[in-house]
């Protein structure tokens, strides 16, 4: 059943036709030119995006050869994303805390996961530490009536040790012996490559990460780009389904992030972000942020309107009036603000995306 909708899916792309008429801020679809300079200033911007032209037998003719999809590789996953499920268990409720004085006056606070046990274990749960008592002037002379400044070989604290008392270290042979917890070097097998298997897995307190290939690819029928992803354990084998699904959040695993065949291969399959509510989402934030961007344009043309003006000349009219008496707008005032570029629009969608794989880094553009 899989198969025949892939193939659906294949045949429903062939016959779609190609954006030609920019549509990006009406309603979140681009062109595959605007794709082409969106993937242009991503990659330019954050260098770990890169170009690729895929399988030549799979190539987009309505894209350049060289430009078919982006990718980045060996994107860290820290953690799983049910480490993130926040529940109203007892064990996650919360508990408002007051602090006030006599005046009345009191700071409230919020305790989170109130209904978790102290843990007597822990640094933060040290038990009842009794009260040190004061020492006054009598009692702190007595307690230090009996400590004495002479060391058991009779020398003075502080005394300067003889130099020829100290051993030398040859003396002790301390350096012809060896350190049992020195780690034995490992041997690599020939042609001096070091085997997968010779490495041992990495355990106690070291964090063991997951890595992601991430690639965005343009969809036609959806007019919208597309992201894939490839996962890989700590020692580069590919994930499985079940353990990709681990990374994504629940809202979207098994719903709209699936496993399906790589649009520009032949035999990769990756897991996908079903692009059927990326354009109406990316309209709603692209609307967001053109407001202020409009609003951040508008205030730099009038302040640099305002350095025209102060050059401190009057300024003369011959023969007509000027064009705010005539009722008619002057060329800077005609002008539209230009808002946001389309250019910036991968960088919105990656933002978007975080959302959905939340555990693995796929926003490069934070600092953006």
């Amino acid at each position: 059943m899989h198969a025949i909708q892939q193939q659906y899916w294949a045949v429903r792309d062939y016959l779609s036709p190609v954006l030609k008429e920019s549509k990006f801020k009406e309603h979140g679809r681009i062109t595959p030119e605007e794709f082409v300079a969106a993937g242009d200033f991503l990659s330019y911007k954050f260098p770990v995006w890169t170009w690729e032209k895929g399988d030549a037998s799979k190539a987009r003719d309505y894209l350049p050869a060289e430009k078919q999809y982006l990718v980045t590789r060996g994107v860290p996953c820290l953690r799983r994303a049910t480490s993130l499920a926040y529940t109203d268990a007892d064990e996650d409720a919360e508990r408002l805390l007051s602090f006030g004085d006599s005046s009345g006056a009191a700071d409230e606070w919020v305790e989170t996961h109130a209904g978790r046990g102290a843990t007597v274990d822990s640094a933060a749960n040290l038990g009842e530490i009794d009260d040190i008592p004061d020492l006054d002037g009598d009692g702190l002379a007595s307690a230090m009536a009996d400590v004495s400044i002479v060391s058991e070989t009779g020398a003075t604290v502080g005394e300067t040790p003889d130099l020829d008392d100290i051993p030398d270290m040859e003396e002790e042979g301390l350096e012809d012996g060896e350190d049992e917890a020195t780690m034995a070097p490992v041997v690599p097998k020939a042609g001096g490559v070091i085997d997968a298997s010779q490495i041992g897995v990495a355990n106690g307190n070291l964090l063991q990460v997951r890595t992601y290939d991430v690639m965005i690819t343009y969809d036609k029928y959806y007019q919208t780009p597309r992201i894939w992803l490839l996962g890989y354990d700590e020692n580069r084998t590919p994930l499985t389904p079940p353990q990709i699904f681990q990374d994504i959040s629940a809202d979207h695993a098994l719903k709209t992030v699936t496993i399906e065949a790589f649009p520009h291969s032949s035999t990769l399959q990756a897991a996908s972000v079903h692009p059927c509510k990326h354009a109406s989402v990316m309209k709603k934030v692209i609307e967001r942020m053109n407001a202020g961007v409009v609003e951040e344009q508008l205030a730099a043309r009038k302040n640099s309107g305002k350095h025209q003006d102060k050059d401190g000349k009057k300024k003369w009219g011959f023969g007509r009036k000027g064009a705010k008496e005539e009722g008619v707008k002057s060329p800077v005032e005609e002008e539209e603000v230009e808002g946001m570029r389309v250019d910036f629009y991968l960088v919105v969608f990656l933002k978007f995306i975080a959302s959905i794989v939340p555990t693995i880094e796929v926003d490069s553009t934070t600092a953006f």
